[in-house]
């Protein structure tokens, strides 16, 4: 079991899509998989599940049934251990216990939603909090406070016995985002050829291996042996180029400056090094914008390599289909086989 974030300090990347995109194309490549959406806006959840799934997993409807195509049973309130990250978090927001076991939402075969919800940005406050108070290994509420996402995961993951965690995590260096990241394996970086992208990069990588070293030389040493803790690896697996739709004001040079500039802000932001070779071998795709495809993806409720023609993806729309499931399916052999050395 191994689990990656997908993170940017920047928004508007294609994040979520890259998420939903990959966690489909895994199972599709035989991994079970499970897809955390620790995002308080909660777009991962939003594209598996659709707005009647929603307002029932929400408490803002009485009586939903889950109405997209790869979903593969009924639900009711009544489903025991069915909830959100704030569920399984409530009884610390609460004050009266620890974390909650939730149990995933089945997708299809193999693939699993940890639904996200709005009303995490409430558990930001806490996480700043109790992230000094751990410092000293004596506090042991702020302790599990840190910890819960990963237990949380741990614990789903358990359940369903997946192999793949894909985390979906919001576009900031918050309380929220460091717990989430503390509990993740490997990091994958979407990024777009541009200005904002590069100085997100230089924001994160200093902060992830800021993290990463009071984590491990301060906290994990003085937790004790009840609380499940993560070892905080953070380890940056690589990052995905995400194309943008190329317009007129916009010309094709000013984007083939910024993404010339990418390896070497990774190299020497993310991995605190001088060779820029080092940051090419961390690209592991560059992905083609598919622009035209995602509102046929969104209305149909499936993955965009999924689309057919009664989804209105006729002639050359197939063949976009066609490329980008092998595109994702590249992708995903590459991650696996990254994921294998680490």
């Amino acid at each position: 079991m191994i689990s990656v974030a997908m993170f940017n300090n920047k928004g508007g990347v294609g994040k979520t899509t890259l998420t939903y995109h990959l966690a489909h194309m895994l199972q599709r490549l035989g991994h079970r998989v499970l897809a955390v959406d620790l995002d308080p806006q909660s777009n991962l959840t939003a594209a598996f599940l659709d707005e009647d799934a929603l307002g029932a997993l929400w408490n803002e409807t009485a009586t939903p049934a889950w109405g997209g195509p790869h979903q593969s049973r009924l639900w009711s309130p009544a489903d025991r251990g069915t909830g959100t990250v704030v569920t399984a978090i409530q009884p610390i927001m609460n004050g009266v216990g620890d974390i909650e076991d939730v149990q995933p939402v089945t997708i299809t075969q193999d693939l699993w939603l940890l639904p996200g919800d709005l009303d995490l940005s409430r558990f930001e406050d806490r996480l700043s909090d109790a992230w000094p108070r751990g410092f000293t290994g004596n506090d042991q509420a702020a302790l599990r406070v840190t910890t819960a996402f990963h237990r949380i995961i741990q614990r789903a993951a358990t359940v369903v016995d997946a192999q793949i965690i894909l985390i979906d995590v919001g576009p900031n260096l918050g309380a929220i985002n460091r717990a989430a990241l503390l509990a993740a394996d490997a990091v994958l970086m979407p990024l777009a050829a541009d200005l904002f992208s590069l100085r997100g990069l230089k924001n994160l990588g200093p902060t992830l291996r800021e993290w990463r070293s009071i984590w491990r030389n301060t906290v994990l040493p003085r937790i004790p042996p009840t609380i499940a803790a993560p070892p905080g690896a953070m380890s940056p697996l690589g990052y995905v180029i995400m194309q943008p739709t190329m317009r007129l004001d916009r010309p094709v040079r000013a984007y083939q400056r910024w993404l010339e500039r990418i390896p070497t802000v990774f190299a020497t932001a993310v991995l605190d090094q001088a060779d820029i070779e080092i940051g090419h071998k961390f690209e592991i795709a560059t992905l083609r914008n598919y622009q035209s495809l995602m509102p046929l993806a969104h209305d149909a409720r499936k993955p965009m390599f999924d689309l057919r023609s009664a989804d209105g993806a006729l002639g050359s729309t197939q063949t976009l289909v066609q490329r980008c499931h092998q595109d994702f399916k590249v992708l995903s052999e590459e991650l696996l086989r990254r994921l294998d050395e680490i």
